[in-house]
C-alpha cells in the first residue's frame, strides 16, 4: 500500500560510511559516495514508515585505491558480480529499523539504531527531515571473508564492521 508521503534522500546533505579496526589498533573509515533511499510514511512521526536504500559498491571510498580495489574485489564485496549493497525496512519507528540488508548474494535480518533529528523547512521552502542511523555487522556473516594476520599475531582487518549513516531526506 503506497503511503501519503514520500520523502527521497538528499545526497549533498547524507553521508554512508563504516569503520572497522584495522590491525586491532586503528580504525579505517570508508565512505559509499554513491547511494540512493526513500522513505514512504504516513505521518510526519515516521511510525511504521518504509524504507529502502540502495548503496553502489563501487563507489566505495577509503582514502586508499589499492584498498578500494581490493574491498571491490572477490574477496570481499564481489563489486562486478554484486554492484550494490541493498536494504529494506521490515518495520521502522524512531528508536529502530529492523530489516533486511543484501550484500553480496546473502540477505540477512539487521537491527539499526536510529535517532530522527527532526523536521526543518529549509530557505527554499524544502521540507526535510534529518536521522542519524548507527549499527554493527559481521562482515563474514555476508561472505565478505577475506583474513590475515599480521606476524604479531593481529589480525589485520575486524570481523565487526561498524555502519554510521547521517541521512537527510527531503518530503515530496
Amino acid at each position: 500500500m503506497e503511503k501519503a508521503n514520500k520523502w527521497v534522500i538528499d545526497p549533498t546533505h547524507s553521508e554512508v560510511s563504516f569503520k572497522v579496526k584495522h590491525m586491532m589498533i586503528s580504525t579505517v573509515t570508508g565512505h559509499f559516495e554513491k547511494f540512493d533511499a526513500t522513505i514512504d510514511a504516513e505521518n510526519d512521526e515516521f511510525e511504521n514508515a518504509s524504507l529502502s536504500v540502495e548503496i553502489s559498491i563501487d563507489s566505495i571510498n577509503t582514502k586508499n585505491k589499492d584498498r578500494d580495489g581490493h574491498l571491490m574485489s572477490d574477496d570481499f564485496f564481489k563489486a562486478e558480480e554484486f554492484p550494490k549493497m541493498t536494504f529494506t525496512s521490515k518495520s521502522f519507528n524512531k528508536d529502530k529499523i529492523i530489516g533486511d540488508l543484501t550484500i553480496r548474494d546473502v540477505t540477512k535480518e539487521v537491527e539499526l539504531d536510529v535517532d530522527f533529528n527532526g523536521i526543518a523547512v529549509d530557505p527554499y521552502g524544502q521540507t526535510k527531515a534529518g536521522f542519524e542511523i548507527r549499527g554493527s555487522i559481521n562482515r563474514k556473516d555476508f561472505n565478505l571473508t577475506w583474513s590475515a594476520v599480521t606476524e604479531a599475531g593481529n589480525v589485520v582487518v575486524s570481523d565487526q564492521v561498524k555502519m554510521v549513516i547521517d541521512a537527510q531526506f527531503i518530503k515530496q
